[in-house]
């Protein structure tokens, strides 16, 4: 293994960046993906019950944008799941027993199931029953949940691993109990908190360029009707995620006090614990220099009680070294408490909007002002940006292991890499990644830009002819 590459990186770093760029950039489609599957599917609900026109106009248009983020999440997902045998050779081996069952399950089962049904409803729109094909988008949405589900299991194993024996002969971890990975309360919560942010990134979406077209005066009915629906799932997004997001801080408390320790910069042991606001520390992460508390926020957080009691990074990394050894345990402070804020900012920021957006149009109304077109095009990527903070909070708090007390990061990375190798793929991938972002924004924009259609025959009655209308284009 090279020691150092051109630019001073190790094998391991580059390999982390690499990883860490990879999982961000999927993560942007995941979320829309899976929100905008259902929204979709309670849109074409509403064409189903009620016959209005709008709705199946709203179906439509809000069909194509998922669609065309279904296929970039696929695309990037695959990349995803290479990353483990290209550079993560040794953490595949050791943890592949137990870590590939459930993503097994997820490409054998999940995924199939959500394919299949999106093709039938793709190519059966002038070919299936009406309730039959309405049947086939909340089949391909209930897929998009299952298959976050088993992937938040293989990751929540790596958070808190259970159900396992470890083998020296073969110096690997295997599985003991397949339900016990998939329904430990990690997996629970995290599946709970990664679901709500997917439906108000999805609300967002929908929220967002519903507003635009509203103010521009493009299909103002079917606008007004959808905006509502995104304004709607963005606030019951934002609830849940505080009802979730405390549950996970709780869990996270329990089983990986470092990273809740982290998260507010809390050096020394505390009861009652302080929340910060702000915190500025020394350069090598060992002590604040200054910091704005609000005193009993932290205990309440993650006890419940005004004096709980809440473990600091300094004696956890006296802890952990008695318990695993000597070296350094500490997460990287600044980016585990920046990135914990950046979630939940960016994420609240959404509810604000969808507050100001409801207040704009009451009663009826059709805003014009700048500040309001440009927001609605700000909107949709609040979420996205909260999101992206929370997966690198998640991953960045669990260092140095990369399976929480079993394997540290560095002992997982192949042997067989080189800095040259990880260089080559990371620049690579980010061309490619450029490259497909701007082709999706391209196609997004394009289809905001020409709007809803403003006429759509019902592909379920026939005409004179007696011949169903060909409606599978989008």
């Amino acid at each position: 293994m090279d020691a150092l590459d051109l630019a001073g990186m190790d094998v391991l770093d580059l390999s982390r960046l690499q990883f860490g760029v990879v999982t961000v950039y999927h993560f942007l489609f995941v979320p829309i993906t899976i929100g905008l599957s259902f929204l979709v599917a309670i849109m074409q609900t509403a064409w189903v019950r009620t016959n209005n026109e709008k709705w199946l106009r709203a179906t439509k248009f809000f069909g194509k944008i998922f669609l065309i983020n279904f296929a970039m999440g696929v695309v990037t997902g695959i990349v995803q799941e290479f990353q483990f045998g290209m550079n993560w050779s040794d953490f595949s081996r050791f943890v592949g027993d137990i870590f590939g069952a459930p993503l097994a399950v997820e490409g054998l089962a999940a995924f199939f199931m959500e394919s299949v049904f999106l093709g039938l409803w793709i190519f059966g729109w002038d070919r299936l029953n009406k309730k039959l094909h309405l049947a086939t988008i909340w089949l391909a949405a209930i897929g998009t949940l299952l298959s976050a589900y088993f992937i938040l299991a293989a990751n929540s194993f790596m958070q808190h691993p259970t159900a396992y024996t470890f083998n020296p002969e073969t110096d690997r971890v295997e599985l003991t109990n397949f339900f016990e990975v998939l329904f430990q309360s990690t997996a629970v919560v995290a599946f709970a908190h990664t679901i709500t942010a997917a439906f108000l990134t999805a609300g967002a979406v929908v929220a967002g360029i519903s507003a635009w077209l509203l103010v521009k005066g493009k299909s103002p009915d079917v606008a007004r009707s959808t905006m509502k629906l995104g304004i709607v799932t963005i606030l019951l997004g934002a609830a849940g995620l505080g009802i979730t997001g405390d549950q996970q801080g709780r869990v996270m408390v329990e089983q990986q006090p470092m990273k809740m320790a982290a998260a507010e910069a809390l050096y020394e042991t505390a009861a009652p614990a302080p929340f910060s606001i702000f915190t500025i520390g020394t350069l090598d992460g060992s002590e604040p220099v200054f910091s704005l508390d609000i005193p009993h926020g932290l205990s309440l957080l993650a006890t419940h009680t005004l004096d709980g009691e809440v473990q600091g990074i300094n004696d956890l990394q006296e802890q952990y070294e008695q318990e695993f050894g000597p070296g350094d345990y500490k997460p990287n402070i600044p980016v585990a408490y920046w990135s914990f804020r950046f979630m939940i900012g960016f994420g609240m920021l959404a509810g604000v909007w969808a507050l100001y957006a409801l207040w704009m149009t009451r009663k009826g109304r059709v805003p014009h002002g700048k500040w309001f077109r440009r927001s609605a095009l700000l909107v949709p990527f609040l979420p996205l940006i909260g999101n992206s903070f929370g997966w690198i909070f998640t991953e960045m708090g669990r260092q140095p292991w990369v399976v929480f007390g079993l394997m540290q990061t560095e002992s997982g990375v192949s042997p067989t890499s080189t800095s040259g190798l990880v260089i080559t793929s990371l620049a690579s991938l980010t061309l490619i990644y450029a490259i497909l972002a701007a082709v999706e924004f391209d196609l997004i924009r394009r289809a905001v830009i020409i709007g809803p259609p403003e006429e759509v025959a019902d592909p379920f009655v026939a005409d004179e002819s007696g011949e169903r209308p060909m409606s599978i284009t989008y």
